[in-house]
């Protein structure tokens, strides 16, 4: 490897040398958090969020209790400046929610940046940002450090002009690749843009410390970030806020040393989208803040719609290993980890029965898992799921190379179950044929055939989509009409209006073999009193796939609710 071209960081900038309290400081609250998916991830994405999934994520993330989000980059995108005007004129931010915007220091870009947030009642944060570090202040800017200076300040000169009369907004101000800078010139820089905004304890300029791109140990970071905390002028007035990256895959771990450090604000991405190998994972770092007994003041009880909503937003899926989030992350494949699993889920049980307390109350010590999956509103079958494929690998791979048959994660695990109880009623290996049988009987061809649907009939009149389904429940046909719905919602409409309900979690679709004479495969899953299930359907097309995986749901509901009950 040719190490020789690189230097360590301490022949690029001067580390400040500091006595360090951080290393004996504990975490004890959460921080402030930002998420930053709307702006910052979004302009790491190579397809931007169109506004529907824009919007989706941010009310994704007011769900969850986030109190600050940045929201876009309105100079620099239309859909960012329209999706700050939807802020303004509609209600879907709650009043406690503060919304930030990001310029850099431009004259015009601050300036539309301000009319953008021209009646927004939320409090605002207009964040303002300038490379510092002298590789960008030489061959990208082509500044010296006073004309830099100069340039930071004139534009905090504009954001006062344009947004100071404003008595919702407060300021913030990045000097962006700040771990790279002089320790001693951003500081002055700092100090110059507090005194200019005129930072008080009642209205607070916050300080953003990006480690735009990661080129140290973390200790390294801990120790820029304290040498600041502890020698800023007007302190008391300063929100002291860290933005690292993820270059050499040691994000979280700057963000929770500085934080030790005195960072009080943490701005990151709900799973650590961003540019190369992201910003940090905010959700990770509250995470590791629950494992450790403190609140991180942020809902993760349905991590799994969360991710699916991030997933949909981003069109980025999360990886099956991701801390806390991924499909894997509860999976013990070896015996002896699932051995100890189980038995620290039997003395959990116990230990709760000789209290008198319910299990989600006690103390949570069961090895191999950080915390309790059902605060993130996993539960325990999951595991024991999970845990049956030890010893059956490459079912998936199978399904896949024999019948082209693609599986998602979840449904997997799902049809582990049932492998596993054939494995253990044949004690013999599965060929990829029988594998394919117990797929048929699990998810395409339910026990039960009391639903059909008989026919469906899609036509057009005055400009209006008219859509008439026929179905046979327990013998009797039923015709219902339906207007201005596809087919799929018109069939769990009409399921519903006979007491079916097929709520729809996420549909995949795949196909049978390949070429022009393959099967549509369509993969259901569906919430139920029992949980999320699976079912699938199998067609010419895709819409008769998915209409035939709707009426499996359908069946199987009724194996288990009968018609007219209260359930």
């Amino acid at each position: 490897m040719p190490s020789h071209r690189y230097r360590d960081v301490f022949s690029r900038v001067e580390v400040p040398l500091i006595k360090r309290d951080w290393p004996t400081h504990r975490l004890t609250a959460a921080p402030l958090w930002v998420p930053v998916d709307l702006r910052d991830g979004n302009q790491a994405l190579a397809e931007p969020m169109d506004p529907d999934r824009k919007r989706r994520f941010f009310e994704l993330m007011v769900s969850m209790g986030y109190k600050e989000i940045e929201v876009g980059y309105p100079s620099a995108s239309q859909t960012d400046h329209d999706f700050v005007r939807l802020i303004a004129e509609s209600d879907i931010a709650p009043d406690d929610v503060t919304i930030v915007v990001f310029t850099p220091a431009r004259r015009d870009l601050i300036e539309r940046t301000v009319a953008s947030i021209r009646g927004i009642r939320n409090p605002v944060v207009i964040h303002m940002y300038t490379a510092t570090a002298p590789t960008w202040r030489d061959m990208v800017l082509g500044y010296g450090e006073a004309d830099l200076k100069q340039l930071i300040l004139a534009g905090g000169r504009d954001v006062l002009e344009f947004a100071g009369d404003l008595p919702n907004v407060r300021f913030e101000f990045s000097p962006e690749v700040f771990n790279l800078t002089e320790p001693d010139y951003v500081l002055d820089i700092c100090d110059a843009m507090t005194d200019l905004w005129d930072a008080t304890p009642e209205r607070p300029v916050i300080l953003n410390l990006p480690a735009t791109v990661e080129v140290a140990t973390p200790n390294v970071y801990a120790d820029q970030i304290e040498y600041m905390h502890k020698n800023l002028a007007r302190r008391d007035a300063v929100i002291l806020s860290v933005h690292p990256h993820n270059d050499r895959g040691t994000g979280i771990a700057c963000a929770e040393l500085a934080v030790l450090a005195g960072a009080q604000r943490v701005e990151g991405c709900i799973f650590g989208n961003g540019e190369r190998t992201g910003n940090v994972d905010i959700a990770t770092l509250a995470l590791n803040l629950h494992a450790q007994g403190i609140d991180p003041m942020i809902d993760f009880s349905d991590i799994d719609e969360i991710r699916r909503t991030v997933e949909y937003s981003n069109r980025i899926e999360v990886p099956a290993r991701h801390p806390y989030v991924g499909d894997l992350v509860h999976t013990a494949f070896s015996g002896t980890h699932q051995d100890a699993i189980k038995k620290g889920f039997a003395e959990h049980r116990a230990r709760a029965a000789a209290e008198g307390r319910p299990e989600h109350e006690i103390e949570w010590r069961v090895p191999y898992l950080p915390i309790d999956p059902a605060d993130i509103g996993r539960d325990y079958d999951a595991v024991i799921r999970v845990n049956s494929q030890s010893g059956k690998g490459g079912i998936a791979y199978l399904l896949e190379t024999e019948y082209g048959v693609e599986l998602p994660r979840r449904l997997q695990i799902d049809f582990a179950r049932h492998v596993q109880r054939h494995a253990d009623a044949t004690g013999a290996e599965i060929t990829a044929a029988e594998l394919w049988d117990v797929f048929g009987s699990a998810y395409i061809r339910p026990a039960a055939a009391a639903v059909e649907l008989v026919a469906y009939d899609i036509a057009e009149s005055a400009g209006r989509t008219h859509t008439a389904i026929t179905l046979r429940i327990d013998g009797h046909a039923h015709v219902t009409d339906h207007t201005e719905v596809g087919p799929v919602e018109a069939l769990t409409a009409a399921l519903d209006a006979h007491g079916i309900r097929v709520d729809v979690v996420s549909l995949h679709q795949t196909s049978v073999g390949s070429g022009n004479d393959s099967d549509a495969l369509t993969l259901l899953e569906h919430r139920s009193s029992g949980g999320d299930r699976w079912m699938a359907g199998r067609g010419r097309s895709v819409l008769a796939a998915t209409l035939s995986a709707v009426i499996a749901a359908a069946n199987s509901i009724r194996t288990t609710v009968p018609v007219g009950s209260a359930a």
